[in-house]
């Protein structure tokens, strides 16, 4: 496949839903067998100790913070194994799912009121999923850590500046500095699964 059916969307489920769900299909065969890192641990091990307190928003879409321990975390970009109806005014709410779809047949049948099946994902031009609880999370903050992020895809490259904005001490992680850098009080640079471990190690 030599583009993301992602980057077209919805137009191009709406167009061809059989190709988008064969390339998410794929990615959920991939994502199925891969486990979480020292750092999903870490932050899973630190969730014990502050509970409610500590708040993960995840860019990610796969299901590896919660492999890990996190409860307590948010897909701004919706979860890669659950679907939901392809009609915003269905009742039915989103579902676990980690079925494969091959053809257009399976995908019609899951829905009730006739509609198709689409990925649980947040696609290009949609709203981020609990954007409400995510602001009002920066807000309340006093520490903000991102990780791994590129500082360019909005909202999330905002986010370090509510935070902020709101008397939070702002941390970066990441292989290299990202392009909102200055808006972090501090930049550590490493891979994510040696230094997070390392950074909550007094905790």
């Amino acid at each position: 496949m030599k583009c993301d059916p992602v980057t077209k969307m919805p137009q191009a489920f709406t167009r061809d839903p059989e190709l988008v769900w064969r390339f998410y299909s794929m990615r959920r065969s991939v994502a199925a067998g891969r486990k979480p890192n020292a750092g999903h641990i870490a932050l899973a091990k630190l969730e014990e100790k502050l509970g409610e307190r500590m708040f993960i928003c995840t860019q990610n879409v796969d299901d590896l913070h919660e492999q890990a321990g996190s409860t307590h975390v948010c897909h701004m970009h919706g979860h890669l194994f659950r679907s939901r109806c392809s009609d915003w005014g269905c009742p039915t709410e989103p579902f676990e799912d980690n079925r494969l779809y091959e053809n257009k047949s399976e995908i019609a049948k899951r829905i009730k009121c006739g509609a198709l099946i689409r990925p649980d994902i947040c696609w290009f031009g949609e709203t981020p999923f609990h954007i409400e609880a995510v602001l009002d999370a920066l807000r309340q903050s006093s520490v903000f850590l991102t990780v791994g992020s590129s500082g360019v895809v909005e909202p999330a490259a905002s986010f370090v500046k509510v935070a902020r904005q709101n008397g939070a001490r702002t941390y970066y992680l990441g292989l290299e500095e990202p392009a909102n850098t200055v808006a972090f009080h501090q930049v550590f640079l490493g891979k994510s699964g040696e230094r997070l471990p390392q950074l909550f190690q007094p905790y």
